[in-house]
């Protein structure tokens, strides 16, 4: 298409700001981006989308101009929802390069243009996949009831003769073209091993680690694959400075075929392929905005010590949420999980939660909407899963249920592991199940005492679970005499000095409020104590030692202390 039709479309909402004499020129494709230099990334022809997040000062646009121009693109497109007016000198650095020159206005979505230009230089170029177009068009109008990446990628199959799958950057399977003659199974697909997704997956992440520009080819066994990354294409994806920031986030798309050997066209049609694919996954991502405000506001109420009942009036409304259907509030585990890189520069929250977003997804799950059940926080680098399990009939430790620390990271250790390369790391913290709002804030406490005994252990990807706390316990033949007994002296000194004073019972006390788990019911039915006269001793033990019993590390190390006694 030339860049002149898209000045005809009213909907694309493009006001041309410089370059009237270049409006010949031939669009190719369309790729949005935010960052200071996007080249590995582009081929020549493209019309490119920007937010101008790149932009911190006027000096920034001549040389982002000089990139584009010198890669060859068609023309830039630039958003007015960041800044407002396009600057002045991004217009002037563009009519010095000669490079055409667009303002987006703020009411368009970077996906309304994407889409546009997608599905004009496909039916340009060929016939056969105006059809996956049209079809995805409609599908996007009808919801997810179209279908999603299944429709494109079985149009891929009967158009082009192409097997293809979208994995996600752990291997999961989200969506397979279907085998010919399999017309009542929809997403199942030519299935592909788990081996194989994971290898897949890992071979992308580190070709994407190393700037390759793909597609990436890779031959396993007798079968050469060729990987398309899949970026997020909405205006609500962030805007990556550092391929830090998405690589762990961005879905793929494996082709049964040796690309190496296509001609541009094809090559084309397989970029906008993925483009399109790229509108289904924001959405999924807009669709978690509820489980994840859900997740934020039961975590700001148990880190600031609300009221139980208030929190629990957080969970009934989370429940229906993420399991409909179940009738009864649920147990509920947590997952803490922190994502670091070497120097600091890359917050590692966002990425942590999109990656507890997908590890917590059964496995064996295909296609995008498992993980509606999961509702994901972030703070600072680190990221916590509430998780819901339903709830079962008589007491409940956590054994055996829920999420297990080992198992979660079994299948997307190496893909991971490639992602992070030399300079990531990610460490995981498991809780028990609790099955109470009192209980969340404790579960909270040692899903991060978990993950900081993960930190401990080698390795890029690491996890510990609640089960492996007690191992400090292994410890203790270990510690010098003179250093046990300075750190019992510090912690029971003042307790065991105020009970001969007054004959308070501190010492036994606090033995029986650990070994009850820190339940002030079952504490109290113990010690044939009422409730209050257990809350009065338990603050007399905390005024005396500085500590608080509410805390995992606290009660941790007055575990110790009584054991090295």
């Amino acid at each position: 298409m030339r860049l002149r039709a898209l000045l005809d479309t009213d909907a694309l909402g493009l006001k041309l700001l410089g370059g009237e004499d270049e409006l010949d020129r031939t669009v190719r494709g369309v790729m949005t981006t935010d960052l200071r230099d996007p080249s590995r990334y582009l081929s020549g022809g493209e019309l490119v989308l920007t937010g101008l997040a790149w932009r911190r000062d006027a000096a920034d646009s001549e040389p982002f101009v000089r990139i584009l121009v010198q890669a060859g693109v068609a023309a830039l497109a630039a958003g007015e929802a960041e800044l407002g007016d396009v600057p002045d000198d991004l217009v002037v650095a563009c009519a010095r390069h000669r490079l055409p020159l667009f303002a987006v206005h703020e009411s368009v979505a970077f996906a309304t243009v994407t889409e546009h230009v997608v599905r004009q230089v496909s039916g340009e170029r060929a016939g056969d996949l105006a059809a996956v177009v049209d079809r995805h068009r409609r599908m996007m109008t009808s919801g997810p009831a179209g279908g999603g990446p299944d429709v494109v990628l079985d149009l891929l199959g009967s158009d082009l003769d192409l097997r293809a799958w979208v994995l996600s950057p752990t291997g999961r399977l989200i969506a397979g073209s279907k085998v010919a003659g399999s017309a009542g199974s929809r997403g199942a697909g030519p299935t592909l091993p788990a081996d194989v997704c994971a290898r897949l997956a890992a071979e992308q992440l580190a070709a994407a680690r190393t700037g390759r520009r793909g597609p990436h080819r890779v031959t396993l066994g007798q079968t050469t694959y060729s990987l398309f990354p899949v970026r997020s294409s909405g205006r609500s994806a962030p805007s990556a400075r550092d391929v830090r920031e998405t690589v762990l986030s961005d879905w793929l798309l494996a082709v049964e075929a040796d690309a190496g050997d296509w001609a541009e066209e094809r090559l084309d049609l397989l970029y906008g392929v993925t483009q399109l694919i790229a509108v289904e996954r924001d959405r999924r991502d807009a669709a978690r905005t509820v489980r994840r405000r859900l997740a934020q506001e039961v975590l700001e109420l148990v880190q600031t010590g609300a009221a139980p009942a208030e929190t629990a009036a957080r969970l009934r409304v989370a429940a229906p949420v993420l399991l409909p259907g179940i009738g009864t509030a649920p147990h509920w585990q947590v997952v803490v999980a922190r994502v670091d890189w070497d120097g600091g520069e890359v917050e590692g929250g966002p990425v942590a939660q999109s990656l507890l977003e997908e590890i917590l997804v059964d496995p064996a799950a295909t296609g995008p909407e498992h993980s509606d059940r999961i509702a994901v926080a972030h703070t600072g680098d680190e990221a916590i899963a509430l998780v819901p399990l339903p709830a079962v009939t008589g007491e409940h430790d956590g054994s055996g249920t829920g999420v297990v620390a080992d198992a979660l990271l079994e299948s997307v250790r190496d893909p991971l592991t490639a992602g992070l390369n030399d300079d990531g790391r990610l460490t995981l913290g498991v809780s028990a199940a609790v099955h109470s709002a009192e209980g969340l804030r404790g579960a909270l406490e040692e899903a991060r005492h978990a993950r900081r005994v993960a930190a401990a252990r080698q390795g890029r990807v690491c996890a510990a679970g609640h089960q492996e706390l007690a191992s400090h316990v292994l410890l203790l033949p270990f510690v010098p005499d003179d250093v046990r007994r300075a750190f019992t002296a510090r912690l029971l000194d003042p307790l065991r000095d105020y009970d001969r004073r007054h004959r308070a019972e501190l010492i036994p006390t606090l033995e029986a409020f650990l070994d009850c788990d820190g339940s002030w019911t079952r504490c109290a039915s113990r010690l044939h104590l009422h409730v209050n006269t257990l809350r009065y001793r338990v603050g007399r033990i905390e005024q005396l030692t500085s500590r608080d019993l509410s805390r995992l590390e606290d009660k941790l190390d007055f575990f110790l202390a009584l054991r090295m006694s």
